[in-house]
């Protein structure tokens, strides 16, 4: 069973007291703005029927996140692992400097998605958007797995400007039949093979059962991948030679 807990007239000081002070599952209706829900959670699941503030996941060590709404800014914020799962759009800086786990995004996200996400040793940080992303998405990346699917993007390419700035680790995927242009030089875009495909099926299959659609559909359509560029090392930057 799960506890339920109306957000309604709660600040987030109180709602984040209650969520802590739960046995077991939780569920929170009438959610509007209130920040830093579930954070540092781990082992268990929070159901947010409304819209979360702010700060979403901060923290997160495990366990799982569900909203039935649309999420604010900084979701996953330094969130270590588990799940997030959005059926609606989310803010800016979604993930910023997830070190592991996965976010899910039925809809669209803002700018600066994936900001600093990290790898280290096993952990392997994960995003999937489904519709369209703002710009400087993967900025500073670092490591993990961001896929932008488009879904009902049309013929425009679903990514802002300024894709990978300050790129030196990690894989970004952007289904799109547009050639991307305009990236910045320590970004490269490939058509994305058989083996790049293969590194995010399974994600796009979860990402597909959370909402309903039909990964088989969505992964015949072309991919692009962007890597680091290896000829433009950022050690550039901080060395004479």
């Amino acid at each position: 069973m799960s506890t339920k807990i109306s957000a309604l007239e709660l600040d987030f000081r109180e709602l984040n007291l209650r969520v802590r002070g739960a046995d077991g599952d939780v569920c929170i209706d009438d959610c509007l703005g209130q920040r830093f829900i579930a954070s540092a959670l781990h082992g268990r699941t929070v159901t947010v029927n409304g819209t979360p503030g702010n700060a979403l996941g901060a923290y997160l060590d495990g366990g799982v996140i569900e909203v039935n709404g649309n999420a604010q800014d900084a979701v996953g914020d330094t969130m270590n692992d588990g799940k997030i799962v959005i059926h609606g759009n989310a803010g800016d800086a979604l993930g910023y400097a997830m070190r592991g786990g996965k976010i899910f995004v039925k809809g669209d996200s803002g700018y600066r998605t994936g900001i600093h996400v990290k790898e280290y040793k096993e952990k392997k940080p994960v995003i999937v958007i489904g519709g369209r992303v703002g710009s400087f998405l993967g900025e500073y990346l670092a490591g993990g797995v961001i896929v932008v699917l488009g879904i009902n993007a049309g013929d425009s390419v679903p990514v802002g400007n300024f894709t990978g700035t300050g790129m030196h680790g990690g894989k970004i995927f952007i289904r799109t039949g547009r050639e991307l242009k305009d990236l910045p030089a320590q970004v490269l875009a490939e058509v994305a093979s058989g083996d790049d495909l293969r590194e995010i099926e399974g994600y796009v299959k979860e990402f597909a059962g959370y909402f309903g659609m039909d990964a088989p559909s969505l992964m015949k359509d072309k991919f692009y991948v962007l890597r680091p560029n290896a000829k433009n090392p950022y050690k550039q930057l901080y060395t004479a030679n």
